[in-house]
């Protein structure tokens, strides 16, 4: 009965093994990304042609900056951190999570107010000022750059104690983007970039940067990816001109 045991013992050791060097030689051609929910219809773009130039695979997460920010403390196996905003990836790299010296600025998020109707408004500082709104949707301050930088508009233009209470808050910008298009609320704080992938007209007012601090968008490359070729990869591809280049047709300030 030893014997036995002993065998058993073995060949479960070897299926182990034989097991963790599967995962990590799938894992090795794979890069797990963690990006800022305004990104994703960038995102959707960039992957396939990274995919088809490199041949390496990318795994993406999306969500809120802060949620993912939370979650890579607690552990979650990202080999890239692309954020919403500077904050939290120097954050990553202070607190010893990324990679020292890895972090940059890979877009600039601009701010629009928006309304899925058409001729609600031209000058949205007048809308906001003057306008009976039921319900204006940003995304969550606390865990989104967006919605930082939408409740610093409206601290800024004077009418944020007027309208906080009809505030409606989302877990993440598309979220809050999805509050307005169903109607659910009539006017809200979204990125440029969403709109580009929205089929319908409606009333849209670019934000002017003076009033919210810059969304510098950057990201860093995690301790988990430091010897990943494909994580590595990718960063090269997000920095090149081509995908920089496509990145301002698609709502963005160019990075770097």
């Amino acid at each position: 009965m030893l014997f036995v045991s002993r065998s058993a013992g073995y060949i479960l050791l070897f299926f182990i093994c034989m097991t963790t060097m599967w995962i990590d030689n799938v894992y090795a051609g794979t890069a797990r990304i963690a990006v800022a929910a305004n990104f994703t219809d960038a995102m959707q773009k960039l992957a396939p042609a990274f995919e088809q130039d490199t041949g390496y695979q990318l795994k993406i997460s999306y969500g809120s900056t802060g949620k993912l920010y939370s979650q890579i403390v607690h552990g979650a196996p990202f080999d890239i951190f692309m954020a919403a905003d500077a904050d939290r990836p120097a954050r990553a790299e202070r607190e010893g999570h990324a990679v020292s010296g890895s972090r940059w600025t890979y877009a600039r998020g601009q701010l629009v107010l928006w309304s899925a109707s058409p001729g609600l408004f031209e000058d949205g500082a007048e809308y906001l000022k003057s306008a009976s709104i039921s319900r204006v949707a940003i995304a969550n301050p606390k865990t989104a750059p967006y919605g930082m930088a939408a409740q610093q508009t409206m601290q800024q233009l004077g009418v944020w104690a007027r309208l906080e209470r009809s505030v409606i808050r989302g877990d993440s910008i598309s979220q809050t983007f999805q509050f307005v298009a169903t109607g659910n609320a009539s006017v809200g704080f979204v990125s440029a970039s969403q709109l580009h992938a929205w089929p319908r007209q409606g009333s849209y007012w670019p934000v002017p940067s003076h009033l919210h601090q810059p969304i510098d968008q950057q990201v860093v490359l995690l301790n988990k990816g430091a010897n990943n070729p494909a994580a590595n990869a990718f960063i090269e591809f997000l920095r090149s001109t081509k995908t920089q280049t496509l990145l301002s047709t698609l709502g963005y300030g160019v990075g770097q």
